[in-house]
This record gives C-alpha cells, sequence and structure tokens, in this order.
C-alpha cells in the first residue's frame, strides 16, 4: 500500500496498530484513511466507529479487507465507512477508490469559479478573494492559505496539513512562516467573528476557522 500511494505522489503516515492511528487522528488531519479490517490494537472496524462518534469531523475511511459476504459490508458501511475495498484489488482500482473518496470528502460537488461564504467572494480562476464586492489584495500564498480555510469551515486543520496543502513538501519551511501567512490572511480579510468567520488557533495542533451567524441568517456553506 506504501509502494501504491508513493507512485501516486499522495503524502501518507503509516501505522502498525489501530491505537497508534488512533492516538494520531487526534492530533493530525487527515483526507482519507485506509483501515485493515484485522488490524491488531484496535481493529478497522473499531477505529471507523471510534472516528465517526469521537471526531468532530471524521475523514474518509476505507476499509480494506478479505471479507467479502455483504453482512460484512453493510456492517463497515453502517460504522461510518466511506468505502469498502475486498482483497486482493489491483493497484489502479485502489487509487480510483481513495481520489474518489478524497473527493466526496472535501468537495461534495465540483467546484465553480466563484463561491461565497457570507460576505466573502473566492474567485479560483484569478485566485482573488472579494469582501462586500471590494477586493482584497493577496499574494498567491495568502490566497491559498485563505481558500484552504474557507473550503474547510469548522474543521481543525493541523499545522502539517496546512504545510503539506500549501507547501508541499518543501523541508525549509518554518512555523513562523506559516504562523505569519495566516496572520496576514486573518487581518486583510478582516476574519473577526462580527464579519462571520474567524480563525482560532488550537494550541498544540495547528488552526481553525469558524463561521459565526446570527440565528436564521447565512449558514456559512458555500454557495457556487
Amino acid at each position: 500500500m506504501s509502494s501504491y500511494l508513493e507512485n501516486a505522489g499522495y503524502l501518507f503516515d503509516s501505522f502498525r496498530n489501530g491505537k497508534d492511528l488512533q492516538v494520531a487522528l487526534r492530533r493530525e488531519t487527515y483526507d482519507v484513511v485506509l483501515v485493515d479490517w484485522n488490524m491488531p490494537g484496535a481493529t478497522g472496524l473499531e477505529v471507523v466507529n471510534w472516528g465517526s462518534e469521537n471526531l468532530d469531523q471524521p475523514p474518509a475511511f476505507i476499509l480494506i479487507t478479505s471479507r467479502s459476504e455483504k453482512s460484512d459490508i453493510v456492517s463497515g458501511l453502517e460504522k461510518g465507512a466511506s468505502d469498502y475495498i475486498v482483497k486482493p484489488e489491483s493497484e489502479e482500482v485502489i487509487i480510483a477508490r481513495i481520489e474518489a473518496a478524497a473527493r466526496r470528502r472535501s468537495s461534495p460537488a465540483k467546484p465553480e469559479r466563484y463561491q461565497t461564504y457570507g460576505q466573502y467572494r473566492v474567485d479560483r480562476l484569478n485566485s482573488e478573494i472579494e469582501r462586500s464586492g471590494e477586493p482584497i489584495k493577496l499574494t498567491a500564498k495568502e490566497f491559498k492559505v485563505a481558500a484552504l480555510f474557507f473550503e474547510n469551515v469548522n474543521r481543525p486543520l493541523s499545522r502539517s496539513y496546512i504545510f503539506s496543502q500549501i507547501w508541499g513538501n518543501l523541508g525549509d519551511i518554518t512555523t513562523r512562516t506559516l504562523d505569519m501567512h495566516v496572520s496576514r490572511v486573518r487581518s486583510k480579510l478582516e476574519l473577526r467573528p462580527h464579519n462571520g468567520f474567524a480563525i482560532q488557533t488550537v494550541f498544540g495542533f495547528g488552526y481553525r476557522m469558524d463561521a459565526f451567524f446570527e440565528e436564521g441568517g447565512d449558514d456559512g456553506e458555500a454557495k457556487t
């Protein structure tokens, strides 16, 4: 599985047992998690069930197993799995299922050029953001940081996840660089509760963009 993911260009972590994975899920952000049904420490089904019940926004879980009975598949999906792969399966199919799960997790619909979040409008084509119709001058990296937060409203994002999404595998990027970009985005976009959104520091983890709307007001979901 590691070689498949490396060949496909994914950034990933590997764990020897379900307990270590549960610890990581408490402190790290993942889009997709692949779990074998018969992992030691905690089975894949137990991890999926635990994640669905304990994580605010669980990742897309894919169960990998030799069990092919319909009752097992139904059980896995009912516990919260997004997909189910019966071993053995080809590299091409596994990667395709991972990509499909990631797309469903990050965006249930094909993103349009414009997405509106309260008084903010994100222009994906020109990498621009407007607030109440007024364009806000952002650098390319600042736009990527802001767009990442808007796309993941109310979802805690770990520092390593933000690094991987914005800077890739560059090893010379420091924590100070990330904090500086977040601070500039927060200031330039005037991200404050009274404007509908605010970036909060999740100590020891990373950041989270929270949506603030009065009862009966805008629900904060993206509109295309």
